[in-house]
């Protein structure tokens, strides 16, 4: 079948659709958070993070490949006393855990539990590098290091809606009505595998649907006294790890849910 054919068949509109969309699922190659090309020990970009086998049975994210640094490790922003701060913190935890033990400088960002290879043998309970001549601890360029002290960035692992939600549905979990404090929109909630599943709609009329373009939020279950089962804000609320500048239009910060113009990831969940 010629060329000429298929994009008859197709047509144009449908065939720049199928390429948008193929160069959408490239978020990951070619992007800061591929280190593949920094490399010949392997052609693999995922397993920096990800392995099929051997993966953490303690972290809140899928197969995740690297060693978690442990949650007292980091001052938290409680720390600063500040009176606004009307939410209250868990340990640091969650899927902000796994972007810590990249982003806090404590290990080599190539250091995984299961090297490329490997195949299903027990993994490296301390971890081992892929390429120890090439990679180090993250240092700050060219990608963030935010180190242990997080008294400078954005709270995580803390109850969404300034002092978490009030009254509580059939189930048992908190009713995203009934914000501690009305200074925050209302997130939207599911049930997901029995799970609750939360999130703050980004669209400017909310859907009611969960998507990667929304804030995330995250449930936790060791979250502060009384809120088990409530919406906890995490690293991947504001970011998505998959989703690069390159091939998001007007994005200028690299793995931001959504574009942050007139301080759109802001505003959507701070109601200012």
């Amino acid at each position: 079948m010629s060329l000429k054919i298929i994009f008859g068949g197709i047509g144009i509109a449908a065939l720049l659709a199928l390429l948008s969309s193929v160069a959408s699922a490239q978020g990951v190659v070619g992007s800061p958070h591929d280190l593949q090309p920094s490399t010949t020990n392997t052609s693999e970009t995922c397993v920096f993070c990800h392995t099929p086998h051997g993966s953490s049975t303690s972290a809140a994210v899928p197969l995740w490949n690297k060693t978690l640094p442990a949650p007292a490790t980091y001052t938290r922003y409680s720390s600063l006393n500040t009176s606004t701060l009307s939410g209250a913190e868990a340990p640091v935890g969650s899927v902000s855990l796994a972007c810590l033990s990249c982003h806090d400088g404590s290990q080599a960002v190539d250091t995984v539990l299961n090297t490329p290879g490997r195949g299903m043998g027990a993994s490296f309970p301390a971890g081992t590098q892929i390429d120890a001549a090439v990679f180090d601890a993250m240092e700050g360029t060219p990608v963030p290091m935010l180190g242990t002290d997080l008294r400078d960035d954005h709270p995580v692992s803390i109850q969404y809606g300034g002092g978490g939600l009030l009254g509580s549905d059939a189930d048992g979990t908190a009713n995203p009505a009934n914000l501690g404090n009305q200074d925050f929109n209302a997130p939207e909630k599911d049930t997901i595998n029995t799970n609750p599943a939360w999130w703050v709609d980004s669209e400017d009329t909310a859907n009611q649907t969960r998507e990667k373009t929304d804030m995330i939020l995250y449930t936790r279950t060791d979250g502060p006294a009384g809120a088990t089962g409530e919406p906890m804000v995490e690293c991947g609320s504001c970011h998505d790890p998959h989703n690069s500048s390159t091939f998001v239009a007007n994005q200028s910060v690299s793995f931001l849910r959504i574009p942050n113009d007139s301080s759109q990831i802001c505003t959507t969940c701070h109601i200012k």
